[in-house]
């Protein structure tokens, strides 16, 4: 779609300082700026002048820059000793997105569009990423992934603020995995993704339920827990205004799924499906 009220696009790094003005965005691939009207918009800040890797595999963990497309995360060759490594393919092809989408649409883009159902937030939130945002005065922030989306298409950014990097910890990594997801068609929008990971070398178990709940939620035990405990503890957790409300799924629908799932996820982690 033609965005008729834009009068300049400028391209920029993203590190040097900006004169932000009311009517400024951020572009990085657009998928969504160029999907509906924007009549509030007059200037677009082209991020493609990135001049950094869109990976970095480093023992450390994972570098994602902000402008890394699905397609480049999706194609990443991960060590074999990453274990939770195929999250990222299972997220990625949890898009409800085109070909074309899918080769444009942007990591950063797609958590910072904040909306219940984006997998890259599911991924960084159950892999335990870190953000590193730039403020609009100049200075870094670094926050965790949990605690960066606060509701339906809702942040913590600020205007003029920039997701400048992803990082996801080597220990999360080489963590057991298992996924959950379901929509209502085969390549819909989730209704519900759910991501367990279990520690192996302290046996720490990690559920984060995302796209049934406005937020993503991330529960830990210090040890595998029983049906009644995960039960209970997402019955605590979860307040039912939490769960989200559209034609993807109604609350109800998404708290079974929530429970469903979870339950599915331990009993596959804990090695006994009888548990």
């Amino acid at each position: 779609m033609n965005l008729n009220t834009i009068t300049e696009v400028r391209r920029v790094t993203g590190d040097e300082n900006l004169d932000w003005r009311e009517g400024d965005s951020w572009l990085a691939g657009g998928t969504w700026l160029f999907s509906e009207p924007q009549p509030h918009l007059r200037r677009l800040l082209d991020l493609q002048g990135f001049d950094r890797e869109p990976l970095v595999v480093s023992e450390q963990g994972l570098q994602i820059s902000p402008t890394c497309t699905i397609a480049e995360l999706n194609a990443l060759e991960a060590p074999p000793e990453w274990t939770a490594a195929p999250l990222i393919r299972q997220c990625c092809h949890s898009f409800l997105a085109s070909f074309k989408v899918w080769n444009t649409a942007t990591v950063g883009g797609n958590i910072c569009m904040s909306l219940p159902a984006g997998p890259m937030i599911s991924l960084s939130v159950a892999l335990e990423g870190i953000y590193t945002l730039r403020l609009r005065d100049g200075s870094e922030r670094r926050v965790a992934a949990e605690e960066f989306t606060t509701g339906d298409n809702q942040n913590i950014l600020q205007p003029g603020d920039l997701l400048r990097s992803i990082e996801l910890p080597i220990e999360a990594l080489r963590k057991q995995t298992s996924f959950r997801r379901m929509s209502l068609t085969h390549l819909g929008r989730s209704s519900a993704l759910l991501i367990g990971t279990l520690s192996p070398q302290d046996g720490t178990f990690m559920l984060t339920v995302s796209a049934s709940t406005k937020r993503p939620i991330r529960l830990s035990f210090d040890q595998m827990p029983d049906a009644r405990s995960l039960h209970e503890r997402l019955r605590e957790t979860i307040p039912d205004s939490i769960y989200h409300d559209d034609v993807h799924g109604a609350p109800d629908y998404r708290k079974h799924l929530t429970f469903h799932f979870g339950e599915e996820i331990r009993r596959e982690l804990s090695g006994n499906p009888s548990a």
